[in-house]
């Protein structure tokens, strides 16, 4: 099985071909991971660990998708050692990990992101069209090269940009069923703090920002300004352009909080602002931004230092994080483009979707989620919006509320207390039983 070799103090194998699976010291449980290749010179790289549950063979699990945001950011790195997977960045046991509940794919995706990468400098995505039709050629290879999860109810899971690929991605994924093409269990979404909507986040900021005592009235004024130039650049359909008066509109809640945390509003970090001199430009400046605290240095000293070690496939030139910028600034022209019409077409497609949200989150407010939800065309929505809320405790605190939610026929919104933008960080325990919930675990 190859040498063993200490590294900070945990055992790694190395030298294990992917294809074979791993039965790794380093997070107890089976994994495996590999590339593939989903178009010319485009590979992307996926991360799978088998559920290891106590009670329950991973055979009689769900497998859960998760796709991180940006984008830019990384899944096999962030999701995994910042939020749902076996380890913490410290490579300590994760009390709140999804593997105790499913298997976890993780995919480095838009090609170029974490440890995936593009040989060509025409190599990345574009828009979100481009991203499913790479993922669905992933998707094929991965239920093609493990028969034995066709028949396992497949999740796919996202945060933030995530969540607007995700939803391209399960509408294609539904089409290639039908067709026969892809083989598996779908059997459902669920979008995270999501960029479904962008304009309805950004036009929310202000509100938000001042029914939390975090604006005054002339902040409100400068912030409802900013918004206002943005929505102009999207009704024209100068999306481009939007996310530059996006990023400025950013720059204008800066100035006016004194630094507000746009993914936690009740967490402000004072050694992580960001020293911007005016001169960079909005891509470089949104890169810093939304792709940095995805890339933290220990967490790439982590990815590019021992992860890399034991994967043992990462061809030599490619850096974790490597290409990132580069795949936000390719998207750049798609980034202030809704999808709201695509969670319309799953739904009627008779596809769970599930909408779940942060109360403490900024960049993808609560308020801005709900009124991109109350336009849905479904049939099912004036049913949906009739019904009351019901409280859900918080499995770290007894007796103390954690989240709310409302579910009707295929569609379910939960709103999760206590909890920014990245909500496993935020609330594990909380986060993990809505895993469970939504894959009807109970």
């Amino acid at each position: 099985m190859g040498r063993l070799q200490v590294v900070f103090g945990v055992c790694f194998l190395l030298g294990v071909t992917a294809r074979k699976g791993v039965s790794s010291p380093l997070a107890g449980g089976k994994e495996a991971w590999d590339y593939v290749e989903v178009r010319d010179g485009a590979h992307m790289f996926w991360w799978l660990y088998y559920a290891d549950s106590p009670s329950a063979r991973y055979q009689d699990l769900p497998l859960v998708l998760w796709l991180q945001g940006g984008p830019g950011g990384s899944g096999s790195g962030f999701g995994n050692f910042e939020e749902i997977g076996p380890l913490g960045r410290d490579l300590k046991p994760r009390k709140t990990s999804w593997v105790q509940a499913a298997s976890v794919l993780f995919v480095d995706n838009p090609v170029g992101t974490g440890f995936s990468y593009s040989q060509r400098s025409d190599g990345f995505a574009t828009n979100v069209a481009t991203v499913a039709s790479d993922m669905l050629v992933l998707l094929k290879h991965f239920f093609t090269e493990r028969a034995e999860f066709q028949t396992i109810p497949f999740y796919i899971f996202s945060e933030s940009y995530g969540g607007k690929m995700a939803a391209a991605i399960s509408l294609e994924l539904t089409k290639a069923i039908a067709q026969g093409s892809v083989r598996c269990s779908f059997a459902g979404v669920a979008l995270g703090d999501s960029w479904i909507s962008p304009l309805d986040s950004v036009m929310t900021w202000g509100p938000y920002l001042y029914t939390t005592s975090l604006l005054d009235d002339y902040g409100l004024a400068d912030v409802s300004s900013a918004a206002e130039a943005v929505k102009q650049a999207v009704e024209q359909q100068q999306f481009l352009k939007a996310t530059e008066l996006w990023s400025v509109a950013e720059t204008v809640v800066e100035q006016n909080t004194n630094g507000v945390n746009f993914y936690n509003i009740l967490t402000q970090e004072p050694d992580d602002k960001l020293p911007f001199s005016g001169g960079e430009d909005f891509i470089s400046l949104q890169a810093s931004r939304h792709l940095r605290p995805l890339h933290r240095q220990s967490l790439s000293e982590l990815m590019n230092g021992p992860i890399r070690k034991k994967l043992a496939i990462i061809p030599q030139n490619v850096t974790w994080g490597g290409q990132a910028e580069e795949v936000f600034s390719n998207m750049a022209g798609d980034f202030m483009k809704p999808v709201v019409d695509i969670v319309d077409q799953l739904l009627t497609a008779g596809v769970n979707v599930t909408v779940y949200n942060g109360q403490l989150d900024l960049i993808v407010d609560t308020m801005g989620q709900e009124l991109w939800v109350k336009r849905l065309e479904w049939e099912g929505l004036p049913s949906f919006n009739k019904l009351r809320w019901s409280p859900l405790d918080d499995p770290a605190s007894p007796g103390i509320t954690g989240a709310f939610y409302k579910t009707y026929k295929n569609f379910a919104f939960f709103w999760i207390l206590k909890a920014g933008h990245m909500i496993p960080s935020d609330q594990g325990p909380m986060a993990l039983q809505m895993l469970k919930m939504i894959t009807e675990q109970h």
